[in-house]
């Protein structure tokens, strides 16, 4: 009897011991109640933990993009020059000119005919009306495409384009017409002595840089500086043609 009170009590020990050890950590890891803060509130500094927790910083949110859209709803056709032979041109035709020409064709008239770039040679023509061209050449193009390399081969002729639908009778219904380019030429340029003008700054830079020296020592400075090209006459600094 002796020997089993005696391991009860020990039991008993570790137990309250266990507890004041528990107690003494849990305390540990609360915040001190500052004096002036009402007793009301001091629970809910009891419950904050002393050690804040700290997240990461988030990234900046990327600024969104613009998004080019494919189409501004516009019918529009536009022709430029890639070179002596080829001339480009891309469009847009908006669903509206379409069922425009639907209503005045007939409901099946889009589906009955095929889309064409018609390409006008109109070198030397001064008002072009769609009938004095000099001559036109027809392209059949896909359905789905807005854009067309045209191959002319024509250097130094100008040139316009309609689109517009070609019907299997020959009928040919222009639905956008672009502007008019010319072509360069293919020959080497025969103006030897251009007169260039040139920014007034630069002259008076040139003066104030070499003052006092003739306009001839003035001229041969800049082109030692690069500011005027070699072998080009220019406004004010002699050196015309005879």
């Amino acid at each position: 009897m002796i020997v089993s009170f005696t391991w009860v009590l020990v039991g008993a020990l570790i137990l309250a011991l266990l507890t004041i050890f528990l107690w003494s950590a849990r305390n540990k890891q609360k915040k001190p109640v500052p004096r002036h803060v009402p007793i009301a509130a001091r629970e809910e500094y009891a419950e904050e933990l002393a050690i804040p927790v700290i997240f990461p910083p988030q990234p900046a949110a990327k600024p969104e993009m613009p998004v080019i859209p494919w189409n501004y709803g516009k019918d529009r056709i536009t022709l430029m020059v890639r070179d002596p032979n080829w001339i480009f041109a891309y469009w847009e035709i908006s669903a509206a000119k379409q069922q425009e020409f639907s209503n005045q064709y007939g409901h099946n008239a889009w589906n009955n005919s095929r889309s064409v770039l018609r390409v006008y040679d109109v070198t030397g023509v001064e008002d072009f009306n769609g009938t004095n061209a000099n001559d036109f050449t027809d392209i059949s193009i896909h359905e789905h495409v807005d854009s067309w390399h045209i191959d002319v081969a024509r250097p130094n002729s100008s040139f316009c384009v309609d689109l517009g639908r070609l019907f299997p009778d020959g009928t040919f219904i222009t639905l956008l017409r672009s502007n008019i380019v010319k072509t360069p030429s293919m020959d080497v340029s025969n103006l030897f002595d251009e007169e260039w003008m040139w920014i007034e700054g630069i002259y008076r830079t040139l003066n104030q840089m070499y003052l006092g020296s003739s306009p001839a020592v003035s001229k041969e400075f800049g082109r030692d500086m690069g500011l005027i090209p070699v072998n080009v006459s220019s406004p004010g600094l002699g050196n015309r043609k005879n």
